[in-house]
């Protein structure tokens, strides 16, 4: 077999998917139902694992002719150099292959909504979090992404209580997905005068954009409040009832924007965020449901756990989901989190192939 038995199975799942769309799409009157924008996205979401299954039987052919060539004598070197290029090309195609399944239960190609609150530290922490925020733009303008603040609430001296924004770019939630989770920063914070250390903290959530076809909100299911916009970062856009609260009453969840002059433009980004929360939600019902079957937690969204610590006077970045440490931290605030994001990748990367 050319590929492990569970990766294979999964992506023949896939390429038996792609022939039902493909067949569903084909019909005279496919144009005209509703669900047609939809399928034909996830129809062409679907080409990459009927190609990567497509050379999966055919690399399984060609085993199987040197197994056949294997048994001649007089063609055992033949049948020997045809076996070893099928270990090559084995090889390549199961990487090939998880990371197809990986961007399968992960969403990893999506666009992400990103979000940043100031936790335990006061101003402290409201600066820190203006940090981080920084530090996931500059990641992403190295990457040619582009990044929308969306809604945000300051603090007097230049931080955030929170910050939401959204990164738009191939890859952008596989790469980030693990940011998810509680950060720490121990630095002498410039409130504090006598030169102590504080240890101070930030939560990160990572959320996968979604479209308004995947997650579809009844309008009887919201509840949305305007009002002026106040507070550092709203008090000079305008004084009209521009401000958005919007609340999904079955789930209790809060999307609160302000930052746009327009309250038609200020509901526009409360819905974009509120139906990647849903998103999120039931994602993690979904992972949660399937714990049992997961060795990591790397990737899983738990904003509880301490992730990672930004240590000012030792330069020193530490992730304790892994042990990875850099000592550039000016480096990794700069945006240049590629080595620790691979790190990440190469580890979710082998549990969910064991898992497969």
């Amino acid at each position: 077999m050319a590929i492990a038995e569970g990766p294979r199975k999964t992506l023949e799942k896939l390429a038996l998917r792609h022939a039902a769309l493909s067949e569903e799409i084909s019909a005279p009157d496919a144009p005209q139902r509703p669900d047609y924008p939809a399928r034909l996205k996830e129809l062409g979401q679907l080409d990459r694992a009927k190609s990567l299954f497509d050379r999966a039987v055919a690399l399984e052919g060609r085993r199987a002719q040197a197994d056949d060539l294997g048994s001649d004598p007089e063609m055992a070197d033949l049948a020997s150099e045809e076996s070893a290029a099928c270990d090559k090309e084995e090889a390549s195609l199961q990487d090939e292959v998880v990371g197809l399944l990986v961007d399968e239960q992960t969403g990893g190609s999506r666009n992400v909504i990103l979000e940043v609150r100031a936790g335990t530290g006061g101003d402290e922490a409201g600066l820190f979090a203006a940090d981080l925020f920084r530090m996931y733009g500059a990641y992403a303008e190295s990457r040619k992404w582009k990044t929308e603040i969306l809604a945000s609430h300051g603090t007097d001296l230049g931080g955030f209580r929170e910050i939401i924004g959204s990164i738009q770019g191939p890859g952008a939630y596989g790469r980030l997905r693990f940011e998810s989770g509680g950060h720490r920063v121990q630095r002498v914070p410039v409130t504090e005068s006598s030169g102590r250390i504080h240890t101070s903290a930030a939560t990160v959530a990572v959320l996968p954009e979604v479209e308004e076809v995947e997650v579809q909100i009844a309008k009887e299911d919201l509840r949305i409040d305007v009002m002026r916009a106040s507070g550092p970062g709203g008090q000079s856009v305008n004084k009209t009832s521009s401000a958005v609260r919007m609340t999904h009453i079955p789930t209790g969840l809060v999307v609160s924007c302000q930052d746009e002059k327009s309250q038609h433009k200020n509901k526009a980004r409360a819905l974009r965020i509120l139906r990647s929360r849903l998103y999120d939600l039931e994602a993690g019902k979904r992972d949660a449901e399937r714990a049992e079957e997961r060795r990591s937690q790397i990737g899983s969204g738990d904003r509880s756990a301490r992730i990672r610590t930004y240590n000012y006077p030792q330069s020193r970045v530490t992730d304790h989901r892994i042990g990875f440490t850099s000592h550039d931290l000016d480096g990794v605030l700069s945006g240049a989190l590629d080595p620790l994001l691979d790190a990440l990748t190469e580890w979710d990367r082998q549990e969910r192939l064991a898992a497969l």
